[in-house]
């Protein structure tokens, strides 16, 4: 399977190319050029990434057909509310050099003390956006259940995506079982643990047995779970080896083994915790440390 259907009969490519942390005009055009060139059509970016206006000149300059290509981007967290979401939808689009997006994001929900009502009026400009044909699909990022909840009991057109961190060890499965009851369809950020996963021993040791690099288990890892993920990386043999992986499949006995697979790697971030300015962030268990950095 090469594609997911969303609840409003939108086809999404299964895999996307992830651009978070590419700000490099030159690294930027010859990433995606590799990508599309062997076989991805999926492109997920964000305001906050700063590479928006590098990607729209990337598929100008190759010359790739737009209608082929799905794009996503992401709302940032200071552009919250109606009036602000629409402008800055407008500047996303004039930076992509397109007139319309695939898939439009909600990056964070819990950004301020007053989220739930913040990320209500957000949303109010989202259903605008796509009623008036300018994004064939919407949804958030990092929405934890009660934030879902909030929106859903406040909303006319019900988010289609919800983009989380997911990859063995960090399954999410309260916010991805919600998800999937509502037909929510989940993408996978960092489904390789930034490269984390990458040194794993039992997941090396799995990987050897079909012959496939540890990459390609967690990705493939991934879509056996109805999870779309978003890979990334800058080196074309590894763009291109993270696209093939529909030509083997994970046996159920180990699929359950990763499944099982406790924390072991991962951002550390919680999108539990209401973050301003900078402010450490509560662990999804004890073993490491993480940061997260906002700018409001």
């Amino acid at each position: 399977m090469d594609k997911y259907i969303l609840s409003n009969g939108i086809e999404i490519p299964a895999i996307g190319f992830g651009t978070w942390h590419i700000k490099d005009k030159e690294i930027i055009t010859s990433s995606i050029s590799t990508a599309i060139n062997n076989g991805y059509r999926h492109i997920d970016t964000a305001s906050k990434y700063g590479n928006e206006e590098f990607i729209g000149e990337a598929l100008i300059e190759n010359k790739f057909d737009r209608t082929k290509i799905f794009i996503t981007s992401k709302l940032w967290n200071t552009e919250k509310g109606y009036e602000n979401t629409l402008r800055s939808f407008d500047e996303t689009l004039k930076r992509l050099k397109t007139d319309y997006l695939d898939l439009y994001l909600i990056h964070w929900a819990k950004t301020s003390d007053d989220w739930e009502s913040v990320n209500i009026e957000t949303w109010k400009a989202f259903e605008k956006l796509y009623l008036d044909g300018k994004i064939k699909a919407i949804g958030v990022s990092n929405f934890t259940v009660d934030a879902l909840k909030s929106l859903m009991n406040n909303c006319k057109i019900k988010p289609m995506v919800n983009q989380i961190e997911f990859h063995p060890g960090l399954m999410q499965n309260e916010v991805v079982n919600y998800c999937n009851k509502n037909n929510i369809l989940i993408e996978a950020w960092s489904p390789l643990g930034s490269g984390k996963m990458l040194d794993n021993d039992v997941l090396i040791s799995i990987a050897k047995k079909y012959n496939i690099s540890t990459a390609q288990l967690c990705i493939k890892w991934c879509l056996q779970n109805g999870v779309l993920p978003l890979p990334k990386s800058i080196t074309a043999e590894r763009i291109i080896e993270n696209y093939n992986v529909f030509d083997f499949c994970i046996t159920d006995e180990d699929m359950n083994t990763i499944n099982n697979m406790e924390y072991f790697a991962g951002s550390g971030l919680d999108p539990n915790v209401v973050v301003k300015k900078i402010k450490q962030s509560t662990l999804y268990n004890n073993t490491c440390i993480g940061y997260f950095v906002y700018f409001l």
